[in-house]
């Protein structure tokens, strides 16, 4: 069982940053990928940033040069520093962790860009 626990988000101005973090559940073993997903609403949900075991990320070109994801596998637990947030960045923030052939989801935390 994977249990991916979120933390982080909120409102914040145009420019300014965010931290996300997300801790999981499992063994270092069992877990491939772990990352972050948004939606906005009428949206479809996209992918914002990957990193798996190896450390290897995958940025949406949105966020690429803004976004940073970084992943702690001794402790089962990635982050997702957000700099120069946009208006176009407001969106719910899902962490993903893919493992034991699933994906598991977080709670999902309101991240709001607006002047």
């Amino acid at each position: 069982q994977v249990q991916p626990v979120e933390s982080g988000g909120g409102l914040v101005q145009p420019g300014g940053s965010l931290r996300l973090s997300c801790v999981a559940s499992g063994t270092i073993g069992s877990i491939n990928i772990m990352g972050w997903y948004r939606q906005a609403p009428g949206r479809e949900r996209e992918l914002v940033a990957e990193m798996n075991t190896a450390g290897r990320t995958t940025y949406a070109d949105s966020v690429k040069g803004r976004f940073t994801i970084s992943r702690d596998n001794a402790k089962n637990t990635v982050y997702l520093q957000m700099n120069s947030l946009k208006p176009e960045d407001t969106a719910v923030y899902y962490c993903i962790v893919n493992a034991l052939r699933n994906n598991y989801w977080g709670q999902g935390t309101q991240v709001t860009v607006s002047s």
